[in-house]
């Protein structure tokens, strides 16, 4: 975990500068999750990076609570948010082992580009139905380079080690989707806007 933190801190100006690679997919992502959207609705968002889609969703909701695990990610998404005067967006450094949240006590948690850069994904996702309400909503976007990329799992270690880039798992689309569904959510929601693009989906947790 400390040396994925170093790597985001390291790259966080970097990266808060970059353009969005695919704006189209972006924005349809943004339309699907606001509608299910309410006015009232209390949201957790893990792995926020530099605070972007958190701020462009805080119109539509009563709060969203932003997490990270890097400082320098969440010092930039501070500095957005003031620039924006954004209140109802609370930035928080954690990552999602550390996170307390009570049970049943969220409308809708959102985990965009962050499911592969995690050491265990199916924790994350059995934390996130727990914190769910019934009814409740996971809403992710996430690479799943084994269906293109699979060969990536062998460097991958090499290039942890050597700083070149954070923790990435490799797995596929029917292996994230299977991790959901085991852990008792239903995909209401599904869509993968080319075979190398990451996969959208809106999982809801029984009623």
């Amino acid at each position: 975990m400390a040396q994925s933190t170093k790597f985001w801190d390291k790259i966080a100006a970097k990266y808060s500068k970059q353009p969005i690679e695919d704006e189209a997919s972006y924005q349809k992502k943004l339309e699907v999750t606001r509608t299910y959207f309410q006015p009232d609705t209390e949201v957790l968002e893990i792995g926020c990076g530099t605070g972007s889609t958190a701020l462009l969703h805080a119109p539509y909701v009563k709060h969203i609570r932003a997490t990270d695990f890097s400082k320098e990610m969440l010092a930039i998404a501070r500095e957005k948010a003031a620039a924006q005067n954004v209140e109802n967006v609370t930035f928080e450094q954690s990552s999602i082992d550390d996170l307390n949240v009570a049970a049943e006590s969220l409308g809708v948690v959102m985990g965009m580009s962050i499911l592969h850069l995690l050491e265990d994904k199916e924790a994350a996702i059995a934390k996130v139905y727990k914190m769910l309400k019934p009814g409740g909503l996971f809403v992710t976007s996430t690479v799943c380079l084994g269906d293109t990329m699979g060969w990536f799992k062998l460097i991958a270690p090499i290039g942890k080690l050597l700083g070149f880039f954070p923790l990435v798992k490799v797995f596929k689309v029917e292996a994230l989707v299977n991790s959901l569904t085991q852990a008792g959510f239903s995909i209401d929601y599904q869509w993968q806007p080319g075979k190398k693009k990451a996969v959208f989906i809106v999982a809801k947790k029984a009623t």
